[in-house]
């Protein structure tokens, strides 16, 4: 398989019906991109922006989604002065996920089937009839 090196460049790349496994991008400015009908299986994004990113028609089952939000006190990009943004799932079948140590204050559930949700073991359904 030809490695290509990219290095201190700028430029678009047009990639179609290709195999592109085990590439690596670092340090790599990659707004606006677009990828349509790919297989990103096993693929890992660490320390990057991803404000804005929307995922849509995907198959996320197995994903491990952790570490979100602003970098916290003691990260070298921490900044005291920035508040994260609201993020919103809608559509989505979480049924059987875990939600574990996250802040959910403020949090919205509306329109949405809570058959056997629980929260800290107590199940909603039961408080909600009360």
């Amino acid at each position: 398989m030809e490695k290509i090196k990219i290095i201190d460049d700028n430029k678009v790349l047009d990639v179609k019906r290709s195999n592109i496994d085990h590439s690596e991008f670092q340090m790599v400015c990659s707004t606006h991109l677009l990828f349509k009908d790919v297989n990103m299986a096993n693929c890992k994004i660490t320390d990057a922006n991803l404000s804005d990113l929307e995922i849509e028609n995907a198959q996320l089952g197995g994903a491990y989604i952790h570490n979100i939000g602003m970098p916290p006190k003691g990260h070298p990009n921490y900044d005291a002065n920035v508040e994260q943004r609201p993020l919103k799932f809608e559509d989505c079948d979480l049924s059987g996920s875990t939600i574990t140590n996250c802040n959910l204050s403020g949090l919205d559930i509306s329109n949405c089937n809570i058959t056997g949700l629980r929260i800290n073991g107590i199940l909603i359904e039961e408080l909600l009839k009360k």
